[in-house]
């Protein structure tokens, strides 16, 4: 019988953040979930992702039980009434269909940002969770190592990975370059608006960077202090820590500049401060430039760096679809023979049954120089008698004809009675 793969996956594409927000799985609710399915399904091979965009289980069973998945994580998320949030997945019905949409995840073809580096090591570690927590058999195996070739492909065949196609990570790159010979660089953060967020949380990519965070909300920059494990400025000590800062990015909203050449001229730049400004109206005047060691960057040199990057992402998609049909043609024809392989082993045995038994009867009085010729010759013979059935059986599968092969072979050489024995 084939190993039937189903899933199930709630995305922007499919729901509004409020909904994803709810949905969204922590490491500790996604190994509590890995253990009911194993538990109360019996399920092995379990693959769990779960990020600001998306929440998908990939599993293998018999049966396709997504709803009850889905209501296990309402369960485990407090929700009684999930099932009115039934609409805003996307249930895959089918075996095709749930590959593919694990390979076009895991390359970045679903991604918010086409080719988001972020979701394949995303992948990564949900795989190494399902590995860590024995949910990984040879099925799963086969189809992440093969998911992990796919990408490296992309990677290397491709312009779908190059360059920053989003506004905050061209803006993260921007930074990386700009201080790659300053340790430690001190970056503050100014305005936590939809862009300014989405720059925070991009911060991760600056891991030897010290950040702080201004916004005139002060909760909502504790919120994410807290979470990213930034130092929090109180809005009304900014222009200090601006004085301090080597970087500073400017996501406010104001009808006149914030950060003026006057304010600039105050401060001691002994070597450099980078001035990013994100925002729209600008925030920060255009003659900073002017006072030396300044060097600033404005929304839309930014942008039309990511635009670059994006339209090169676009233009390499239908090479990245290739390289996913060739991939998910291999695993299928791997899939395939892995069906048949129950039936090459009963027919191995079969055989292997019938020599030693004929050997037994007809070489009792040969000496050890005579055993190992006939045994030599009947297991070169046995090999040869092997070859056809095997080849058809093989080549019956990638025709989708297999079952019909087996039930044939089966007959011919009574397999069924090779289980039976061994029982």
């Amino acid at each position: 019988m084939q190993v039937k793969f189903n899933a199930f996956s709630l995305s922007h594409k499919t729901a509004p953040v409020q909904i994803r927000e709810l949905i969204a799985l922590d490491d500790q609710a996604i190994h509590s979930i890995h253990l009911k399915l194993k538990e109360i399904f019996n399920l092995t091979e379990v693959l769990i992702l779960s990020t600001c965009n998306r929440t998908e289980v990939y599993y293998s069973h018999d049966e396709n039980i997504n709803e009850e998945i889905i209501k296990l994580i309402g369960l485990e998320k407090g929700i009684s009434d999930v099932g009115n949030y039934l609409e805003y997945f996307e249930l895959f019905q089918n075996d095709a269909a749930a590959i593919e949409h694990l390979f076009r995840v895991s390359v970045g073809l679903e991604a918010q940002v086409v080719g988001d580096i972020q979701i394949a090591n995303q992948v990564k570690r949900a795989y190494q969770t399902s590995v860590d927590l024995d949910m990984a058999g040879p099925f799963l195996h086969r189809l992440m190592h093969t998911v992990f070739f796919s990408n490296k492909r992309v990677v290397q065949e491709t312009a779908f990975r190059d360059g920053a196609a989003s506004l905050s990570y061209a803006t993260i790159e921007l930074i990386e370059t700009i201080t790659s010979n300053t340790y430690q660089p001190r970056i503050l953060l100014i305005g936590l608006g939809e862009i300014g967020e989405d720059v925070a949380k991009n911060m991760i990519y600056l891991p030897d960077s010290k950040v702080m965070i201004s916004n005139r909300t002060l909760s909502k920059s504790e919120a994410i202090a807290a979470e990213m494990g930034f130092k929090v400025i109180p809005f009304e000590n900014v222009e200090e820590a601006i004085d301090e800062a080597d970087v500073i990015v400017s996501s406010i909203q104001r009808n006149e500049p914030f950060i003026t050449k006057e304010l600039i001229s105050k401060y001691n730049i002994q070597s450099y401060k980078l001035l990013v400004d994100l925002s729209v109206p600008r925030s920060i005047e255009t003659t900073v430039e002017e006072v030396p060691g300044v060097i600033l960057y404005n929304v839309d040199n930014i942008r039309s760096k990511a635009s670059e990057a994006l339209d090169n992402r676009l233009a390499s998609i239908p090479k990245v679809e290739n390289i996913i049909k060739e991939a998910i043609r291999d695993f299928q024809d791997w899939k395939k023979e892995t069906m048949v392989s129950p039936t090459i082993n009963k027919l191995k045995q079969s055989l292997e049954q019938i020599r030693l038994e004929e050997l037994s009867r007809y070489m009792k009085n040969a000496s050890e120089e005579e055993y190992a010729v006939m045994d030599k010759i009947t297991k070169s013979m046995m090999q040869k008698v092997l070859k056809v059935p095997v080849i058809q059986l093989k080549n019956a599968c990638r025709r989708d004809e297999a079952e019909e092969m087996i039930e044939i072979i089966s007959d011919i050489f009574d397999l069924d009675r090779v289980k039976t024995d061994k029982n």
